[in-house]
């Protein structure tokens, strides 16, 4: 398998993994009436959790620094929610973005 197919089906296991916290949420909501309240808060959790390592590793496979990645977009993203740093145009580069 090429390596642009491994980073293909590395991003797109990020979504098999989101339908399935998905999928936990209906269940713990009851929405499904056909399966009622079929899941729990710690399913959900778990769901969750794998959506967050399936993204790491899918990071992990395009750059050789994830852990630095991430950590820079935390930051901007702790800031940007803080209001902090933003130009009159409402962004920190004065360009719009929907980040």
């Amino acid at each position: 398998m090429a390596a642009c197919d491994v980073r293909l089906l590395r991003v797109l296991k990020i979504g098999e993994e989101f339908g399935e916290a998905a999928e936990a949420m209906t269940g713990v909501l009851g929405a499904n009436p056909r399966k009622g309240n079929s899941h729990d808060w710690q399913d959900v959790e778990k769901e969750l959790s794998d959506v967050i390592v399936t993204a790491m590793v899918a990071l992990a496979t395009i750059t050789t620094d994830a852990a630095k990645v991430l950590d820079e977009r935390v930051e901007h993203l702790i800031v940007r929610s803080r209001g902090e740093g933003l130009s009159e145009a409402g962004t920190s580069d004065g360009v719009h973005s929907s980040e």
